[in-house]
């Protein structure tokens, strides 16, 4: 799978509320004992995450959207993103680095939350 079509479904699957669809999205894209870490999880295995999204999604009754183009070299992709509320308030905002294996599925994402604070 060529890495824009990943994140693509990746980022599908922070969309999806049906956990059967969100699981198939996350079939294509996270390897099957893949890691996923933000500030508030650590987890591990398609299901995990799928459990964890829901989770977020249904948490939040926010959205989560891919605001920047993914960009890439060797076997690593950065992104950026946001969660909105149903007003259209912006929860939270963070950056993904991924780390994909040889089929071009995710086998670790690190989440972080905001930007990094500037250096005095």
């Amino acid at each position: 799978m060529e890495w824009q079509q990943t994140i693509a479904a990746y980022g599908a699957a922070w969309q999806e509320p049906n956990a059967e669809a969100r699981l198939e999205l996350l079939n294509t894209c996270f390897a099957e004992n893949g890691r996923y870490v933000d500030p508030t999880a650590d987890v591990t295995s398609r299901a995990a995450l799928n459990d964890h999204i829901g989770n977020v999604l249904t948490g939040s009754d926010g959205t989560v959207e891919l605001t920047s183009q993914p960009t890439n070299h060797h076997d690593v992709v950065h992104f950026t993103w946001h969660m909105t509320g149903p007003d259209g308030s912006i929860y939270v905002s963070g950056h993904d680095f991924v780390h994909l294996d040889a089929e071009g599925k995710i086998v670790h994402l690190a989440g972080f939350f905001g930007d990094p604070e500037p250096l005095n």
